[in-house]
């Protein structure tokens, strides 16, 4: 919610992010096929390819959406809060207009 005009709402029955209230970024997967918690989100291309292979205990390729590149992060594990917080800037970035963007970098 940090981030330049950022709205929560549900979606599929999760709680997802938007921006500006159209783009969804990030969702909110708690029950999804397998019952994991986790987090689905846009990631530029060749990111889910590279995590999901580097760290598959951390990353998966999620459904319905993973065939679009993003990608999915398991949160009933260990937790590197940094690197989510770099995951969900990036997937913000490749949804929201160059402008939003650049409001973030100010």
């Amino acid at each position: 919610m940090a981030l330049p005009e950022v709205q929560e709402r549900p979606s599929h029955g999760e709680p997802a992010w938007f921006v500006q209230g159209k783009k969804l970024f990030l969702m909110f997967a708690n029950h999804h096929h397998d019952d994991r918690l986790a987090f689905w989100c846009a990631a530029p291309p060749g990111v889910q390819e590279a995590l999901v292979s580097s760290e598959p205990t951390k990353f998966f390729r999620p459904p319905y959406v993973g065939v679009r590149g993003w990608v999915g992060v398991y949160l009933d594990v260990p937790v590197d809060w940094e690197e989510v917080a770099d995951i969900v800037g990036e997937a913000f970035k490749c949804v929201a207009p160059k402008k939003i963007v650049n409001l973030r970098e100010v």
